[in-house]
């Protein structure tokens, strides 16, 4: 068997554990070595020499499908409540906002100094952010152009008028603090998938320059999206929502799964179909806008 050790130090008492792995380490070695080619810093980076390919993102969007559906499910635990959305309600001295909003910039300025923004897949909501405090500076591979593409103004009021009110119960349950933070995790979750779109656009431009190249000089943004448009695989990407959220939303006991839901699953399959899918696009072409 393979193992994987904690460097001392990482632990409380400067202790250092094994970790069993299942797999032998000649086969954690070869996936190691097929992750360092294809991606670096969590950034998708494909093989010298090699276009960036869909294929070299599917992993990744996979993963935050999951990611998002459980920070759903997390906020659905707690009612609506209404007042962290109204600055008039529930004011915080001194912040020109909401409470929820407070909350997601103090984490955003945490966030921000310690370099989370100068990673090309994470978009502040936030303006006014501090500098990064951490030293150094750490090379992003070119896998997409330079670009200030940041849709998260549509992302708020989405999420606070169409996600929220599908997902949660009307009401107020005191639960204020909590549902905050589940509202940074769902944001931020939703956020990064939806702005990796411009990765997704990158590979497809790649696929066929010449096309997009022509639609892009001719600022016919309609060609685009209907170029970037694989209605084939956006069925596929519903179902696979569809059957994870089945999965992970049902209320379980100690007798076996019951035929209730947390969320029900068409709702998760609505926020893809009417928000995160559309707005994915809308990213795709406002990169390829500014691509050329």
């Amino acid at each position: 068997m393979g193992y994987v050790s904690i460097p001392a130090g990482v632990l409380r008492g400067r202790r250092r554990f094994k970790l069993k792995s299942s797999c032998p380490r000649k086969h954690m070695v070869r996936c190691e070595v097929h992750r360092e080619h294809r991606e670096k810093y969590g950034i998708p980076t494909p093989v010298e020499g090699e276009p960036l390919r869909l294929d070299d993102l599917r992993e990744n969007l996979v993963r935050q499908e999951e990611t998002i559906i459980f920070a759903i499910v997390e906020r659905a635990q707690f009612a609506m409540n209404d007042a962290v959305y109204d600055s008039e309600k529930l004011p915080v001295p001194g912040f020109d906002g909401c409470f929820s909003q407070y909350l997601l910039y103090e984490l955003e300025k945490v966030y921000a100094s310690v370099r989370r923004y100068k990673s090309p897949d994470e978009h502040p909501f936030c303006t006014n952010l501090p500098s990064p405090t951490m030293p150094g500076v750490l090379e992003y591979p070119n896998t997409i152009i330079p670009n200030s593409v940041n849709i998260n103004d549509k992302i708020w009021d989405s999420y606070t008028e169409t996600i929220l009110p599908q997902i949660c119960e009307p009401g107020d349950d005191g639960n204020y603090g909590s549902s905050c933070t589940c509202d940074v995790a769902c944001l931020q979750a939703i956020s990064k998938r939806i702005h990796y779109g411009k990765f997704i656009a990158e590979s497809k431009f790649l696929e066929a320059p010449d096309i997009y190249s022509k639609h892009i000089r001719n600022e016919d943004r309609q060609a685009i999206w209907n170029e970037l448009s694989n209605f084939k695989v956006e069925e596929l990407l519903l179902k696979r929502v569809f059957n994870k959220a089945s999965a992970y939303v049902q209320d379980i006991t100690d007798d076996g799964a019951l035929e209730t839901y947390k969320i029900q699953p068409e709702a998760l399959v609505r926020i893809y179909k009417d928000l995160i899918i559309p707005m994915t696009k809308e990213v795709e072409v406002d990169y390829l806008m500014v691509r050329i």
